[in-house]
């Protein structure tokens, strides 16, 4: 590996061994819990809850890091896997907190009893004979446990089943799990002998994930298969199906698709699966409270929000809404049930407080925009979609009480259905890359749906690269609290009420509006974080304010409330002026404005009038931004109107001044000259790649090679790799190749992956007098990119040095526009407009081809296939 210094290191271990080993070792603490209550037949409170806590940051915490790292390994399954078990176990721990403080309650306030076999049981042996609200609560939190087990049975079975189609130790550690959650389920109800299988099969957890991570492990430090178990798969995939005739997707959301993370739509559609189905036993009455029920739905929401969160790093303006839309509403929904049942007792108060709310309307016109958002996919995304919004109808307030929760559990039941089945087909199409469990075909082309929204090509055109994937969940999410702010005055007449407003408020206004505005930072939109974080202060102030001031009466502490709401309007102010580029963004904030003048008055209690109206038309502008932002996104043109920058002076200031440097287009000819010639007088250009864009310098001028270290401030120590048109054109420089690495490089090349071999004199007819400033002492980096333009310009410039066209420690430039941000230190750039991935080449060490080949930087080619051709060529060459 020497020989490969300065270029970048494995962009991550495997962090499979990380959440294999969490699996194992929360198996292991769940067995030792089982084991002592099945011998002793007694709950011990302390320990119970020592290692709940222990359960949550290894089996969640920790998982959830493994789930993460391995979606940065464009790994589907495991990242899918860890994050959906990493909310198993942190719901199971949470659930053994409420049993240990049950338990610890009961020892205080218990006079007799006789401790049973089970948990359930030896709990309420512990009961006084008069202490039945506190039996029926632990029946409900069994019942709970139960509800929320019997989900994750289903889904790790499924996810069983697809590792077997990856390798052979991953299927049973999944399945030990499988079988495990079944018997921790039995337990729940039944003697302590389901407790001891139990504990069994946790053994056997904890000893194939122990042999997993070693395999591993010991794989990652050797690069090769030392333990077998990793790269042989019990089955394939492919005998699950034939590929799907259906047409394939034209361009919309398809051309946003990209290989820089793994694919997290399974792992939407796994949280879709375990929120509605713990809802469903809920509406049926299985199960009397939703106190514990409230923490198994809002983990598995924090998991979706991930998903959510993967989807926006992908550029994938569609599912970063829906899966952040759902996580919001399965938030709201268990936080609302968790009121009403535990905290609301009176069931006229109940009534009362389903027959005001109205919040659930805006869900309804939501769920609507995102299957108009859907019709250019497939037919089930579009199946999802109606079944959520039917899921939302369901719980409107015009729905009498004694219909709701029928009409709600049938609904949460055919969700659930729908969302495991499309968690298998998204997992099992995405390792197979070919559609084999059928999803449907495109309901409707991106033209057609274009031309429904009745929009005229000539009035389209791209969008900036400042427009956010998040931009749609932003207006949903202040659309969904300002419609729920509705009721002010009727909370403040009706104490109850106000308890069952105030998770629709706070969740979506403030909770979930702290996610969207990270991913603004992190995107660099057009408004940034600013107007979503003052957002998120003032929802958070509003249910502070309706909390703390009592109906009719002014005290001191009101002039807080004053104060604020003033500091509001004045930080409104200046944000009405930023928004100033964007129509929709400018009437909403303006509409805020009133809004807070509003809150202002009613923090004086000198509110002439209601807020419902303004409150209403927040709503009703979040809801065209959403649609808007959505449609705008996925096919990344100006479908729907925002409305025209306010400030167009600057606008225009901007376009008459000439650029830092000359501009060439990429579908010209002479653009293509204009750089050859550039280059050729040792200039430094940015041009595209079949990746992303990149600086070149031509070989036959060093000196110009030496200007690229200086414009990208890159330390002297990392080398530049070398660009050439093809195969043929290495081959004529006569370097002394193994038949190996020949027959590798022709089976790769061109490609968006980069080999690094060994330097000798056969350099010098390639490069010329460049030998000695294109990569390292020892061995030198080449590219053949699968892009007609660069390999067209190598041919007539010949061997060009390239790295990515960048400041160091920046993110790659996947636009042209990203590129002249360096114009003032570069001399030309080749616009080719978006590139046709996120993320740079793959870097193949092959300096040892004939033994082992090394990846030293995953990029846009994931490993697994480049170790796929390797493997293939070397047991039909050796």
């Amino acid at each position: 590996m020497a020989a490969a210094d300065g270029f970048p290191a494995s962009f991550y271990g495997e962090p499979g061994v990380l959440g294999m080993l969490s699996n194992g070792i929360s198996a292991f603490l769940v067995l030792l819990q089982n084991l002592n209550t099945a011998r002793t037949g007694n709950q011990p409170a302390g320990v119970e809850n020592i290692l709940a806590v222990h359960l949550i940051l290894i089996g969640g915490i920790c998982q959830l890091v493994a789930g993460l790292l391995s979606f940065r390994k464009y790994d589907h399954l495991s990242g899918t896997a860890f994050i959906g078990y990493a909310a198993l176990w942190g719901s199971y721990g949470a659930t053994r907190i409420y049993f240990g403080a049950l338990f610890n309650n009961q020892t205080t306030t218990s006079v007799s009893g006789q401790m049973g076999n089970s948990s359930t049981t030896s709990m309420i042996g512990n009961m006084s004979l008069n202490n039945s609200s506190q039996c029926q609560l632990c029946l409900s939190i069994d019942e709970s446990a139960i509800a929320g087990l019997v989900p994750y049975i289903l889904l790790s079975f499924l996810l069983a089943f697809c590792s077997a189609t990856v390798n052979y130790i991953m299927p049973f550690v999944f399945g030990a799990i499988t079988a495990t959650l079944i018997f921790e389920a039995v337990a729940l109800v039944a003697d302590s002998w389901a407790l001891v299988v139990s504990g069994v099969l946790e053994l056997l957890i904890l000893l194939f994930a122990i042999y997993g991570s070693a395999a591993l492990l010991i794989k990652g430090l050797t690069q090769r298969l030392v333990l077998k178990g990793f790269g042989t798969p019990l089955f394939n995939v492919l005998l699950l199906g034939t590929t799907n005739s259906a047409k394939p997707q034209s361009t919309g959301q398809e051309k946003k698709k990209n290989t820089k993370y793994a694919e997290p739509m399974a792992l939407g559609f796994f949280c879709d699966s375990i929120a509605p189905f713990i809802f469903a036993f809920y509406s049926f009455g299985y199960m009397k409270s939703f106190g514990l029920g409230v923490a198994w739905v809002s983990i598995i929401s924090v998991a979706q929000l991930f998903s959510s969160y993967y989807a926006h790093l992908r550029q994938d303006c569609y599912h970063t809404t829906k899966f952040g839309f759902h996580a919001t509403y399965w938030l709201i929904k268990a936080w609302d049930e968790f009121v009403a049942s535990v905290l609301l007792v009176e069931d006229s108060q109940v009534a009362f407080g389903r027959k005001e709310m109205v919040g659930d309307w805006f869900f309804v016109v939501a769920g609507l925009v995102l299957c108009v958002g859907s019709l250019n996919m497939d037919v089930l995304e579009v199946i999802h979609n109606l079944l959520f919004v039917l899921l939302t109808v369901s719980t409107i307030p015009q729905i009498p009480l004694q219909s709701y929760y029928i009409f709600f559990g049938v609904t949460c039941s055919l969700f659930t259905a729908a969302s495991a089945y499309g968690t298998f087909s998204r997992l099992i199409n995405t390792i197979a890359e070919k559609v084999l469990i059928p999803v449907g075909p495109q309901p409707v082309s991106s033209e057609q749906l274009k031309n429904a929204l009745k929009c005229r090509r000539t009035e389209q055109e791209a969008l900036p690269q400042t427009d956010q994937t998040s931009d749609a969940l932003f207006y949903l999410l202040n659309g969904v609290a300002a419609l729920s702010a509705l009721h002010s005055r009727v909370s403040i007449m009706n104490p109850s009420f106000l308890h069952l407003t105030v998770p629709w408020v706070l969740i979506s206004g403030a909770i979930v509006q702290v996610y969207v505005s990270r991913l603004q930072v992190t995107g660099g939109g057009r408004f940034g974080s600013v107007i979503s974080s003052l957002y998120v202060v003032v929802w958070a102030t509003w249910t502070w304010f309706r909390f703390a001031v009592q109906p009719g009466i002014y005290t001191e502490e009101n002039y807080g409330f004053t104060a604020g709401a003033i500091a509001f309007l004045v930080i409104n102010a200046f944000l009405i002026m930023i928004a100033s580029r964007n129509l929709v963004l400018l009437f909403l904030t303006t509409i805020m404005e009133v809004v807070l003048v509003c809150l202002l008055l009613s923090t004086l209690q000198s509110l002439p009038y209601q807020l419902e109206a303004m409150l209403a038309l927040v709503s009703i502008t979040c809801i065209y931004g959403t649609l808007a932002s959505l449609m705008n996104c996925i096919f990344s043109q100006r479908v729907l109107p925002m409305g025209p920058p306010i400030i167009k002076e600057n606008v225009k200031q901007e376009s008459s001044e000439e650029p830092s440097c000359p501009l060439a287009s990429s579908r010209l000819t002479s653009g293509l000259r204009t750089i050859a010639r550039l280059l050729e007088e040792g200039k430094v250009c940015g041009i595209p790649t079949d990746t992303v864009y990149a600086l070149a310098a031509s070989c036959k001028n060093p000196q110009a090679i030496e200007k690229i270290y200086n414009i990208k401030d890159r330390p002297a120590e990392k080398p530049i790799c070398i660009c050439i048109s093809s195969v043929e054109q290495l081959v004529a420089a006569k370097p002394p190749f193994s038949p190996l690495l020949w027959e590798f490089m022709k089976n790769v090349y061109p490609g968006g992956i980069s080999c690094i071999v060994s330097k000798g004199d056969w350099l010098f007819n390639l490069v010329g007098p460049a030998i000695d400033r294109v990569g390292t002492r020892d061995s030198i980096m080449i590219r053949v990119p699968d892009h007609t333009v660069t390999c067209h310009l190598c041919d007539i410039t010949g061997p060009l040095a390239i790295t990515s066209a960048n400041p160091s420690g920046e993110p790659d430039s996947t636009h042209h526009s990203m590129v002249i941000r360096l114009g003032h230190k570069i001399q030309g750039v080749l616009c080719d407009g978006n590139s046709n991935e996120l993320v740079a080449s793959t870097v193949v060490n092959c300096l040892k081809i004939n033994e082992i080949i090394t990846i030293v930087r995953e990029g846009c080619v994931p490993a697994i296939k480049v170790h796929q051709i390797f493997d293939r060529l070397k047991h039909t060459m050796l």
